[in-house]
C-alpha cells in the first residue's frame, strides 16, 4: 500500500510502499477513502506535537473509510461499512487498523469529503462550547481564527446555538467566509484594535482561541465579567502568559482544552458530541467547508496550505484517487 510518511523531523512527507496491516482483536482494517489534514499535523512533522510518534510514521488524524476485515472481539462494525475516525495517525495510507471503538459510522447521505472534513473541526467547537464553556443562547462569543479549520466551524455552531458571534480573522476574504457561516460581527485582526472593538460590542462572555499570542491578550481584556476562555491551540507560535490577578477582579474562567485528549480520559464526551452533530448534519443545519481537495501525491501542498494560513475551512486529502 502507498503511504505519505515523516521519515525524518522537520524534512517533507514521503510517498512510499509500505506492508498493509492486519487488525486484531478489537480492531478493523479499513480501506481509506479521504483524509482530512490539521494544524497538529504540521506539528507532527516539525516534532513539536504534544505526541511524537515513532518514526517513519503515517500521519493524518481524522478519515473516512470502508471497513475490508474485523479482528476478533468487533461485533458493531461490519464489512462494507462506512465511517469516520479520530486516530491521531493513520489518515494519510491506503489502509490503516484502528480500534474498532473509535469507528463511528456515518450517515448514508454524509459524503466521504465531509466526513473526513467532519469530526476534529466540529467536534473541537462543539465540545468545546457545550460541555467545557456550558455556553448559553444570547451571550456573546468571540471566535479568534475565524475562518480557519475549528474556528469557522465554531462561528457556524457558535450561531446554531443561540450566540451573538463576533468573527476575528485576516483580511476581507477570510471575513466574508465567516459571514456566510453564521457571524454577527466581523472584525479584520490586521487593521483592527481587537479590545476596543469587542468592547464597543458589549464584550465577550466566551472566547474561543485557535492562535494565541497578542490576540489572546486583547481578547482577555475584552472579557465580561464571568466569561469563559479557551485557548485550545497556539496557531501564531506564542503561547499566552496568562496574568492571574486579571482573573480574580473579574471573575474569569481559562478553561484548558485538547480535544484528542478525551479519547482515553472520558471517550462518552466525544460520542454523546458526534451523536448531535450527526444529528444537526442530517437535518441540513452543518456543511463542512472544504477549500481543497488535493490527491496523496499531494499532501505536501496540503500542509504549506495550513502552514502559510492559505486555506480556509478544511483541506482534505484524496487518499483513494
Amino acid at each position: 500500500m502507498r503511504a505519505m510518511q515523516v521519515t525524518a523531523l522537520g524534512q517533507p512527507l514521503e510517498l512510499r510502499e509500505v506492508d498493509t496491516p492486519t487488525p486484531g482483536p478489537n480492531e478493523v482494517l479499513v480501506r481509506i477513502h479521504t483524509c482530512g489534514l490539521n494544524f497538529g499535523d504540521t506539528l507532527i512533522v516539525k516534532g513539536t506535537y504534544q505526541e511524537k510518534p515513532q518514526l517513519p510514521a503515517t500521519i493524518g488524524m481524522e478519515m473516512c473509510g470502508t471497513i475490508e476485515a474485523t479482528g476478533t472481539d468487533v461485533a458493531h462494525l461490519k464489512p462494507g461499512q462506512r465511517i469516520a475516525a479520530y486516530a491521531g495517525f493513520g489518515g494519510l495510507g491506503e489502509y490503516a487498523v484502528l480500534p474498532a471503538n473509535i469507528c463511528v459510522p456515518i450517515p448514508d447521505d454524509m459524503t466521504e469529503i465531509d466526513a473526513a472534513a467532519f469530526l476534529v473541526a466540529y467536534g473541537t467547537s462543539h465540545v468545546a462550547l457545550d460541555y467545557k464553556a456550558r455556553m448559553q443562547p444570547g451571550e456573546r462569543l468571540l471566535v479568534l481564527g475565524a475562518s480557519g479549520g475549528v474556528g469557522l466551524t465554531a462561528v457556524e455552531l457558535g450561531k446554531l446555538m443561540g450566540a451573538e458571534v463576533i468573527a476575528c480573522a485576516r483580511g476581507a476574504d477570510k471575513l466574508k467566509i465567516a459571514s456566510k457561516a453564521g457571524a454577527d460581527h466581523l472584525l479584520d485582526s490586521d487593521t483592527c484594535d481587537l479590545k476596543t472593538d469587542v468592547k464597543a460590542l458589549g464584550g465577550a462572555d466566551v472566547v474561543y482561541d485557535p492562535v494565541g499570542g497578542d490576540l489572546f491578550d486583547a481578547a482577555l481584556r475584552a472579557c465580561n465579567p464571568e466569561a469563559r476562555l479557551l485557548p485550545l491551540g497556539f496557531a501564531s507560535g506564542s503561547v499566552p502568559q496568562i496574568p492571574a490577578n486579571y482573573l480574580l477582579v473579574k471573575n474569569l474562567h481559562v478553561l484548558g482544552f485538547y480535544w484528542g485528549g478525551y479519547m482515553r480520559v472520558n471517550p462518552k464526551v466525544l460520542t454523546d458530541s458526534f451523536e448531535v452533530l450527526f444529528g444537526w448534519y442530517a437535518e441540513g443545519k452543518l456543511k463542512p467547508h472544504v477549500s481543497h481537495v488535493l490527491p496523496l501525491a499531494d499532501s505536501n501542498d496540503g500542509l504549506d496550505l495550513l502552514r502559510t494560513r492559505k486555506a480556509t475551512g478544511k483541506v482534505v486529502i484524496q487518499v483513494d484517487g
